[in-house]
């Protein structure tokens, strides 16, 4: 940074920074993530858009604690699952965890997503919380619903995540583990059901919250697919599904390319472009 008193002396200071200049303005490369991530970390119709989930999921929250019929999980619980104490069942990235500076960082560097550099980015334990997510978890524990955090992050990174967590102040049960995460037991894939089913199992679950179809149903591969459990789940959104906005990744892009991450950028770039509906002017 060139503080404003600093007084350039020589002429080798003077083109050293100029060649400094000509590099900083040099056209950055397309990237998918920019708007998204700009969007997401600068704009305060983001935080509002966030903070009004959290605002609906609050009122479903008593709601639901007012009615003993009330489930996320109509085909998971099982009968008599009205006696059963209140649960919920948040993912955590994008939906509790904001991970822009992550995302920021790929753009910033010209790189993909790897595993290593976010392995090493969880490590950290920078994450920060998304708008009134704490809150949200607080007023649901103070109302003795607990929390169960269901998320693909792998089980090496369970206790950066953890930390991190607590350290953001979210209510984390140090009797029941309630961060589930991938790999934790043989049996739970990237596919959440089986951890859903696990919670179910021993709890009314009254609210699911997440950021991605997967967060709430067992992915289908195809746009066509995915929009059909969009509508065949239509009752759920709103209600005890409660969905936040990540245009940042998901399946809702991968499955543009056909879940092949093998393909090159470019040719990713070019199946989604693809998939686009486009108006056009008359002639």
């Amino acid at each position: 940074m060139i503080k404003p008193h600093t007084v350039f002396g020589t002429s080798a200071t003077l083109i050293t920074l100029a060649c400094s200049f000509a590099v900083n303005a040099a056209p950055s490369k397309a990237d998918d993530l920019l708007n998204a991530t700009l969007w997401m970390q600068n704009s305060v119709e983001y935080k509002a858009n966030v903070r009004g989930m959290y605002a609906l999921a609050q009122m479903r929250l008593d709601e639901a604690l007012k009615d003993k019929n009330w489930t996320a999980l109509p085909t998971m619980q099982k009968s008599g699952f009205g006696m059963l104490p209140p649960a919920i069942i948040v993912d955590c990235d994008e939906t509790m965890l904001d991970n822009n500076v992550y995302e920021a960082y790929l753009i910033k560097s010209g790189q993909g997503y790897s595993s290593k550099t976010w392995s090493q980015y969880v490590q950290d334990k920078v994450t920060e919380a998304m708008p009134g997510a704490v809150d949200f978890a607080k007023y649901a524990a103070s109302k003795g619903v607990k929390i169960f955090y269901i998320t693909n992050r792998k089980k090496e990174s369970e206790q950066a995540t953890l930390d991190n967590m607590k350290a953001l102040g979210f209510p984390m049960d140090s009797q029941v583990d309630v961060l589930l995460t991938k790999g934790e037991k043989k049996e739970w894939t990237s596919d959440k059901a089986t951890r859903d089913q696990y919670v179910a199992n021993h709890y009314r679950v009254v609210l699911m919250l997440g950021d991605n179809l997967g967060d709430f149903t067992s992915p289908a591969g195809s746009p066509a697919q995915r929009l059909t459990t969009y509508q065949t789940n239509m009752a759920h959104w709103g209600k005890d599904w409660i969905m936040l906005p990540n245009p940042e990744y998901g399946s809702f892009e991968s499955a543009t390319f056909g879940n092949d991450y093998s393909l090159s950028p470019e040719k990713r770039r070019e199946l989604k472009i693809s998939a686009l509906k486009a108006w056009e002017p008359k002639k």
